[in-house]
């Protein structure tokens, strides 16, 4: 958990300006909470399009086995002062080759779904989403890259307050694959 905080200065109340004309650091927090509250086993060679439910993100994926295996994914839900923040979910990504997959979801965007189809030949493609509390979007800062996994045998949590920003993969199931992930960031 992570906690930020920004308060209207006593200069400002007294003389009738905007919160955002002045501010200095004080005593409104606010406090940010990612909390996994789902997982779904899939079988993705099938070409299975998995999302998150609504207003939920990614934040971790197993795979144990080759394509024939099952896959799965887990969600989070982000909470800020106790309120859920609302998911707005994209388009689906162009597909790339599975066997030399790179993929960044925009700036300040989350993934939310894969969806993959056959062996490493076949191709992955990706959904993201931009996050949204009390109408403002949702920065994601802090970005870090995994280490390396491989694929045919692993489990990738992201780390407290962080959410799934990306994946590489180079291979078949025996290659290396690598997570990309970011902080929630709000200001108040």
């Amino acid at each position: 958990m992570r906690t930020f905080s920004k308060a209207l200065s006593a200069v400002a109340v007294a003389a009738g300006l905007s919160a955002t004309t002045m501010t200095s650091p004080a005593s409104a927090a606010v406090t940010i909470k990612v909390e996994q509250v789902f997982s779904q086993t899939v079988w993705e060679w099938t070409g299975y399009q998995f999302t998150c439910p609504p207003n939920q993100v990614l934040t971790g994926r197993s795979h144990y086995g080759d394509e024939n295996a099952k896959t799965t994914y887990f969600c989070s839900r982000i909470l800020i002062n106790g309120l859920q923040v609302e998911v707005h979910a994209g388009d689906w990504t162009s597909p790339q080759r599975e066997s030399k997959s790179d993929y960044s979801a925009p700036n300040d965007q989350v993934v939310v779904g894969r969806w993959h189809e056959g062996d490493e030949n076949g191709y992955t493609r990706y959904r993201t989403a931009a996050l949204y509390w009390s109408t403002r979007q949702i920065r994601l800062v802090d970005g870090e890259v995994s280490g390396q996994y491989t694929e045919s045998s692993h489990t990738w949590q992201a780390r407290a307050g962080k959410v799934m920003t990306g994946r590489t993969h180079y291979g078949d199931e025996n290659g290396k694959t690598t997570y990309r992930s970011a902080s929630v960031y709000f200001d108040e």
